[in-house]
This record gives structure tokens, sequence and C-alpha cells, in this order.
């Protein structure tokens, strides 16, 4: 049973990031702890989401724009030390309302389709690094400040998906190093990871095949919808 979830909570993750962008990290970090506890969730999601964003980056490619990216990287290389050790030396009792806290509070702000004012200063790509390499050290979750700053940027769309994908994964290449040198890559992570290579494959074929079926604006507001019921069961 704890199999069969997990190949699940993986696909539900791969396809929301492949039909919309972004979200498969929260998806799944809303979900695996309850099935593996954290400190196995956070390596593996890490694992799980720079594979899917390997393959996802070969479709938008074209779209890249590396100047941002580089600077995000640096705040991320910053912040992702602090994450990590958060994760091994802080009680799950208190991180894990933390991550729900942060799952609530951007899934509602985004329901929420407010215009951001337009940052003409590169610079702030530095400090939204910084946070997102801490929230992804800890929890995975480095996509909030990345999204809110290429929002502020007015990326386009298609530019938002490829820069997106370059990020979270050089960001999560960062994060597998960081949880390496923690010795969080156990041979449980090792075993889940190798049961959601299958999901993997078959969530990014299904989103590639859904992707022009399914209104993605519709699909990402369902998929917030869901996140804020998943991060306030973490908030108890």
């Amino acid at each position: 049973m704890t199999e069969a979830l997990l190949f699940g909570a993986v696909f539900a993750a791969v396809l929301t990031q492949t039909l919309t962008g972004f979200g498969s990290a929260m998806v799944a970090m809303a979900l695996l702890p309850h099935l593996t506890g954290l400190l196995v969730a956070a390596p593996l999601v890490a694992l799980v989401a720079a594979t899917m964003e390997a393959v996802v980056l070969v479709r938008w490619r074209p779209a890249l724009n590396w100047q941002p990216i580089r600077r995000l990287a640096l705040g991320t290389l910053v912040g992702v030390p602090f994450g990590v050790l958060a994760l091994r030396h802080v009680d799950a009792g208190i991180l894990l309302p933390i991550l729900g806290a942060v799952i609530v509070g951007y899934s509602l702000y985004a329901l929420m389709d407010r215009r951001l004012p337009r940052l003409h200063d590169a610079r702030w790509a530095y400090g939204a690094g910084l946070l997102a390499g801490i929230l992804g050290g800890a929890y995975n979750v480095s996509g909030p400040p990345a999204i809110v700053y290429g929002q502020c940027r007015r990326w386009s769309p298609a530019e938002f998906k490829g820069n997106l994908q370059a990020f979270f994964l050089l960001g999560d290449a960062l994060v597998i190093g960081g949880h390496a040198l923690a010795g969080n890559l156990s041979g449980e992570v090792w075993g889940h990871y190798m049961l959601s290579v299958p999901a993997i494959a078959l969530g990014v074929v299904a989103g590639l095949a859904l992707e022009r079926l399914i209104r993605a604006d519709l699909f990402r507001r369902l998929t917030l919808v869901l996140l804020v019921a998943l991060g306030v069961a973490l908030l108890r």
C-alpha cells in the first residue's frame, strides 16, 4: 500500500509540473512526509524533481534566458546549506507546520491572481535565490520565491517555464549535493527513488499528452486549491 501511494504521489507531482511549469515539489512534499517521514521525503523529492526537470527542460530550452538564472543560482548556493542543516537538526514537529504554512501561503497568494509590481532591478534575483535555497534545502519548496520574481520581471509564458525548469534543476543539484554531504541519501531514499522512476516517466508522458486537451489555467487553479487543503493538514 505504501508503494502504491508513493507511486501515486510522485505521478501527481510530475503531472502537475509538466502541465503548469511548477508545483511538483509542493505537491510531493505535501504528500510524501506522511508516508516516509520528512528526512526521507526531502532528499527523495530532490532526486525525483531533478530527474523530471531534466526531461521537461528539453522542451522549453529554446526559451531559456541564462542571465536571471545565474543570479538566482548564486543566491541559492548560499541558502541551500542553511536549509539542509535545519532539516538535519530541527525536529520534524517544528518543520512540518512551517512547510504547511509556506504551501498554504503561496497557494492562497497564487489563487488571488494579483498583479505584482514590476521589478526593474535584476539584483532582486540574489535575494529571491537565497530564500529559494533555504526553502529548497529544508523542504524542496524553492519555487515560490523564484515564481514571484519571474512574475515581477514580466517573463513571457514560454520564458517562465524554461527559466524555472533550468533554475529548479540547478537548485535541485545543489540540494542533492547538500543531502549527500549531510548523509541524508540513505538506502531507503534510493530504494524509494527507484520505485519512483516509472511514475516520473508516466507523469511526463501524460502531462505532455494532456497539455493540449486541458486548460493549463484551470488545472493550475484546481492544483492550488488542493495544495491549500494539503498544507492545512500539515499544520496540525
